[in-house]
């Protein structure tokens, strides 16, 4: 055969196989689309090309990748395989698993990568990172009552799952992370999850690339998209809610925003002055001409005090109830005093009530200092173990206010589960509803308050 021919027969083979494989990835978005009309922008938000490098399919959020072989003898084997695999890059783009480049956690040094592991030329990180995307997506898939994507569950596939939703808190790819970490799984046992949960390829993934800038465009797209579907599901396919297992709470979690708790404090502070050198109203110009003109006396010197905004005054309220755990309540307050002792973001002197509450007032801490602070923390006792009221603490604030005892109190945060009974007035105050995302489940707070979910990661970072 002349090399013109063979390179024209090579040409339409691969023409013949790209046609095929987009028919193939058409008719699965096509079938998911029939029972999740929700997720219409999102499955067509594709196109497909065949890559004979790439082991089955990917993704790179805009591109779905496939190799023609597999894809087709997956396909032959059960079609529901091919819808799976299409939903769990969907899936992978919605939750942006493409961009998210490490926990920057300390992996136990129990784990190794075997000599003949395919896995062995990644780190263990990206190994867990990976591995922690696809279970989170498989849970959710597995967790669908869809008849495009129903399919039994291995013994292990089930353990896995009942291993980590003991904590019953939403399983993300950044707590199944945390949990693996804590996990000290054999190479054996690693290999074998790998072998269970992986399905697709992530080489195309923009975080398997650290020399390759971020692309903001890529995930405002899914951010758009995702922002979608949770409004979609909220109220014009409500019916979908009894199919989707935990999709729609994973959606929630996923487009909570971020915040710097220090910003957030922020929003409480007052403008003060403060004994400080004055900077920006400093003009050196002045200053060094007239050193020069009358040789050590100049025209202009800095202001001794300057007007900043800083946190002055505000109460804590550690609802104390027997839903909201110990630990995390520490874990907020020790946060909350790493921002304390900031100098850039409090004042000096300060006047913060901290107050233990229940279903009633158990204390109320006045802290004026730092040191008065840190030797609260260091002595912490919680008080109470009844049901929530958060009408109590409100009442007591308002006592205070009538003894003069705040002369320009700014806010209020309360630190709680969310269950509970709230105030129907609004206080003369900023009030804000702060839930750890270890501990949250979805609730309405009154329309005048502010309502904020952290995770620990979220409070680590502010506290830097």
């Amino acid at each position: 055969m002349q090399p013109e021919n063979r390179t024209q027969e090579m040409a339409e083979t691969a023409e013949r196989l790209q046609v095929i494989g987009s028919s193939i990835l058409r008719a699965a978005r096509d079938e998911l689309y029939l029972g999740m009309r929700f997720l219409d922008v999102a499955l067509s938000s594709f196109s497909y090309q065949m890559d004979g490098s790439i082991h089955g399919f990917g993704t790179d959020g805009r591109v779905m990748y496939f190799q023609p072989q597999m894809l087709g003898g997956l396909y032959k084997e059960n079609r529901i395989l091919v819808n799976r695999g299409y939903l769990h890059m969907v899936f992978h783009c919605i939750f942006r698993h493409f961009a998210w480049r490490g926990a920057g956690r300390n992996i136990g040094a129990g784990y190794s990568a075997g000599e003949n592991n395919a896995d062995s030329e990644k780190t263990i990180e990206e190994r867990l990172r990976d591995l922690s995307c696809d279970i989170a997506v498989e849970h959710i898939i597995d967790g669908m009552n869809y008849r495009s994507i129903r399919f039994s569950r291995s013994l292990l596939r089930r353990e896995t799952y009942r291993l980590l939703e003991k904590e019953g808190k939403t399983l993300n790819a950044q707590r199944v992370y945390k949990i693996l970490s804590g996990w000290n799984l054999s190479e054996k046992d690693f290999v074998n999850l790998e072998q269970e949960f992986r399905t697709d390829d992530h080489k195309y993934w923009e975080s398997k690339k650290p020399d390759q800038k971020p692309n903001p465009m890529l995930s405002r797209k899914w951010g758009e998209i995702n922002d979608g579907i949770e409004t979609d599901l909220e109220t014009f396919s409500q019916e979908a809610g009894e199919h989707d297992g935990d999709f729609l709470e994973q959606i929630k979690t996923e487009n909570r925003s971020k915040y710097d708790y220090r910003e957030f404090l922020r929003k409480f502070a007052v403008f003060h002055e403060e004994m400080a050198v004055d900077n920006d109203s400093f003009d050196y110009n002045f200053y060094t001409y007239g050193l020069r003109l009358y040789g050590n006396m100049p025209l202009i010197e800095p202001l001794e005090s300057k007007e900043v905004k800083k946190v002055e005054e505000f109460v804590i309220v550690i609802d104390t109830s027997m839903s909201c755990s110990g630990e995390l309540v520490r874990k907020f307050l020790e946060e909350t005093y790493g921002v304390l002792s900031e100098n850039e973001s409090f004042f000096i002197k300060i006047n913060v009530h901290i107050i233990q509450c229940d279903e009633k007032v158990h204390t109320d801490k006045k802290i004026t200092s730092q040191e008065e602070m840190k030797d609260y923390m260091e002595h912490l006792e919680l008080y109470g173990d009844g049901g929530t009221d958060f009408r109590p603490a409100f009442e007591w604030v308002d006592r205070l206010l009538e003894q003069h005892e705040f002369h320009n109190l700014k806010g209020l945060i309360y630190f709680t589960d969310g269950f509970g009974i709230y105030p129907q007035k609004m206080p003369p105050y900023k009030t804000a509803f702060v839930f750890m995302q270890d501990n949250y489940r979805d609730v309405d707070v009154p329309v005048w308050a502010m309502k904020l979910i952290l995770d620990e990661d979220d409070l680590t970072e502010s506290g830097k």
